[in-house]
């Protein structure tokens, strides 16, 4: 996942086998990333998406937790989760202050201004390459695009028709990287699961990934990856055991992997809890052992492990863990975080004109 910008911008001797040869010798790249498209979920639907049917795809692994924050900003910077340290989507920036990374607010407050986005994610998006980005007009100036997109030459939509129609004028404009961003998925899986509506949006998106090849010019070539995939949980919400939660001092993290923060000196007995009441739908681990078996990359710097939890409660199976200072404005029916291979696995779809 994070080396797929690589691959198009900077490549090497060392390309990936998924990654064909003919994407990285285009004279121009369009690289699209669907919010929320799971390889799992597509391969379910591939009768009602003739578009991605028709192109190269292969799964690739996104990062953990399989969360937008965390994978837009390896996908945009290249980097792993625990070099970049944007950990999660709700991250614990001390002192009991939790963080809504895409928000960039703590309990409703803006905090661009207290926690400057640049100072916790200090590294540049696609290298210093500076390309045209495609993307929601309303995100140009909120904390998470100058968390992960900053530097690159902004350019806002507000429909999906002029998304496709800036993509075209930047390719005119002989660009040879344009980067755009779609979040239609993702959307409509947290508020309506992934039933009908779902597949409703997905033929949507085809038919737009079918309006931004007819863009293309002769020699450049369509990239179209996810961040992450999704699962149905429905109205399976755990609340987590009053034993539990008499060992936690805070939480941060999301539904699907919640990060539980102990209580001073009480570490070793919020595992134990965690573990007797919760493992039967969750993996209970501690924080030690997810750095040293590597969850978020071999390197994790001292800022990124500082955003941890003490023991992170994962979801294996289809449910969502409540935590009642993370709410919004309805109750999400597909939900995405844990390591499972319906959310970790996402499309690699590339396509070349000529």
């Amino acid at each position: 996942m994070s080396n797929v910008a690589a691959c198009l911008l900077e490549p090497s001797d060392e390309r990936p086998t998924w990654m064909p040869s003919d994407v990285v010798e285009a004279d121009q790249v369009v690289f699209l990333v669907i919010d929320g498209l799971g390889w799992e979920q597509w391969q379910q639907r591939k009768a009602i998406t003739p578009t991605f049917a028709a192109m190269g795809a292969s799964p690739i692994t996104t990062v953990a937790p399989s969360t937008t924050a965390t994978a837009m900003t390896s996908i945009c910077t290249g980097l792993t989760p625990g070099e970049h340290g944007v950990i999660g989507y709700r991250m614990d920036m001390g002192a009991g202050e939790v963080l809504n990374v895409l928000r960039w607010s703590i309990v409703g407050r803006d905090s661009r201004s207290s926690i400057p986005p640049e100072k916790v994610q200090p590294h540049e998006a696609f290298f210093g390459h500076r390309p045209a980005s495609v993307t929601r007009a309303e995100f140009k100036s909120s904390g998470f695009t100058q968390a992960h997109l900053d530097g690159v030459r902004f350019v806002g939509y507000r429909t999906t028709s002029t998304l496709v129609a800036e993509v075209g004028k930047a390719l005119r404009r002989n660009e040879p990287f344009v980067y755009a961003y779609y979040d239609g998925i993702d959307k409509v899986a947290h508020e309506y699961g992934l039933g009908d509506i779902y597949d409703a949006e997905l033929r949507f998106v085809d038919r737009l990934v079918a309006d931004i090849m007819d863009e293309l010019p002769t020699g450049a070539a369509l990239v179209v990856t996810a961040d992450h995939g999704q699962v149905d949980v429905g109205d399976n919400q755990v609340h987590l055991a009053p034993e539990v939660l008499s060992q936690v001092a805070s939480q941060s993290g999301e539904g699907r992997f919640r990060w539980l923060h102990a209580r001073p000196g009480r570490t070793r007995e919020l595992l134990d809890a965690a573990t007797e009441h919760h493992s039967d739908t969750g993996w209970v681990v501690s924080q030690d052992q997810t750095v040293d078996e590597g969850w978020f990359g071999p390197v994790v710097t001292d800022a990124a492990r500082s955003r941890l939890g003490d023991v992170a409660l994962v979801a294996r199976e289809p449910v969502s863990y409540i935590d009642k200072d993370d709410t919004g404005p309805y109750v999400l029916i597909g939900r995405h975080g844990s390591l499972t291979s319906a959310e970790m696995l996402v499309p690699l779809f590339t396509s070349t004109n000529g």
